[in-house]
């Protein structure tokens, strides 16, 4: 398995953000990862990059325990949160070129990335000079520099426009084709266009867990599925 999360619970003071949740993603997943706000969706996915400590539970990621092994963890995982943190006094090449270092990748991976992520029009420009949907092409080039076996992704798309939203939701897609990916959105066709599986999150604990494959042949409808679950 890709990610083994084993009765992980977390708790601020006396509130449970996740309670005893158990999940496994194997290798070729892509998950899409649903719930309200407030759900606990950030608060895993934190746990499982080594951002966050849990209070109980395990989780391991490509056969590795991550408070065994938090460095190498972090090396198998590409991150990518809710709020994009980039350094906006950056030119992109000299942003990746920073990112390219702390991983020990070669430069070559740069000029790569900036391929695949489509940014070679704007490689020359100043990251706050850039519109969100290229901020989020130069996140996502980010989190795979080091080319990861496991992408995590936290609302990549939010705040897009609908041209950039189909931009960024291919390239996940094409970047899935090879990896484990595990994508948290409150979009419903992402998860329909992009999603071989989906993990319902609510109150801190798994509600559901289906192939789209299953929900599909039961003539589920994910959106009044979601509603249902967390109403």
């Amino acid at each position: 398995m890709s990610i083994e999360v084993n009765k992980v619970s977390k708790y601020y003071g006396q509130q449970a953000a996740l309670k005893e949740v158990s999940l496994s993603i194997k290798e070729g997943d892509v998950v899409g990862f649903l719930g309200p706000n407030g759900a606990g969706k950030s608060t895993l996915m934190k746990i499982i990059c080594c951002y966050l400590s849990k209070d109980e539970g395990e989780v391991n990621v490509c056969g590795q325990n991550i408070e065994d092994n938090p460095i190498e963890t972090k090396s198998k995982i590409g991150y990518l949160p809710e709020h994009n943190p980039l350094y906006t006094d950056m030119y992109i090449k000299e942003y990746l070129a920073f990112v390219a270092g702390i991983y020990g990748v070669s430069k070559n991976r740069i000029e790569e990335m900036i391929s695949i992520t489509g940014l070679e029009k704007e490689q020359h420009k100043i990251i706050s000079q850039l519109s969100k949907g290229y901020r989020q092409r130069v996140g996502l080039a980010a989190a795979l520099i080091h080319d990861p076996e496991v992408l995590i992704l936290d609302e990549p798309t939010t705040g897009l426009d609908p041209n950039q939203l189909v931009e960024i939701r291919n390239l996940i897609k094409d970047s899935g084709k090879n990896k484990t990916v595990l994508l948290s959105t409150h979009i419903m066709q992402e998860v329909d266009r992009i999603c071989n599986r989906v993990i319902i999150i609510n109150k801190g604990q798994i509600v559901a867990d289906k192939t789209m494959a299953q929900l599909r042949a039961d003539n589920i409808d994910l959106e009044s599925y979601f509603q249902e679950l967390t109403k």
